[in-house]
């Protein structure tokens, strides 16, 4: 997937590094995510939890920016990844901080903070406040909610 830009022709507002936040149409959602399989769909569009140790990529360690699976927003970048054990991909800061939205989520009896992916609206995951410095966040995500684009100029990999 490219970090294309579906919603360019709204003439919205940027976020700090350049992408357009306008909200999709209705009909633009539902075009993309005729696209997803089943999973993604009960992540993505109905906020569901994939099971840890189980995602993709979760032990991914190319160089490149992790991207929201229905809309190509770029969410979190490979360098701010890290490895928290506990089994879902995690990250110590956005790609770009406008790129996600904060919503209180207060289900199954505990105060979490779910993580919304500001363009569409996609369920992506939680964040947490036990994560590594310079943050001390941990954005625990699904990697069903995520696609990978590798970078070009590094060939994908890390060093």
């Amino acid at each position: 997937m490219t970090t294309e830009n579906p919603s360019a022709a709204t003439g919205t507002r940027k976020s700090a590094s350049g992408y357009d936040l306008g909200p999709l149409t209705a009909a633009e959602r539902d075009r993309l995510a005729a696209r997803l399989d089943p999973e993604e769909r009960r992540v993505l569009l109905d906020h569901g939890t994939e099971r840890p140790f189980c995602g993709t990529l979760l032990d991914n360690h190319e160089t490149g920016t992790y991207v929201c699976r229905l809309c190509g927003l770029p969410l979190f970048r490979s360098g701010n990844k890290f490895d928290s054990g506990t089994g879902w991909p995690s990250f110590f800061a956005p790609f770009d901080a406008e790129h996600v939205r904060e919503i209180r989520d207060t289900n199954y009896g505990m105060v979490r903070t779910e993580i919304r992916c500001a363009r569409c609206d996609s369920h992506l995951g939680h964040v947490f406040p036990d994560g590594p410095p310079p943050t001390g966040n941990r954005y625990c995500m699904n990697s069903v909610a995520l696609e990978f684009v590798a970078d070009a100029d590094a060939g994908g990999k890390s060093g």
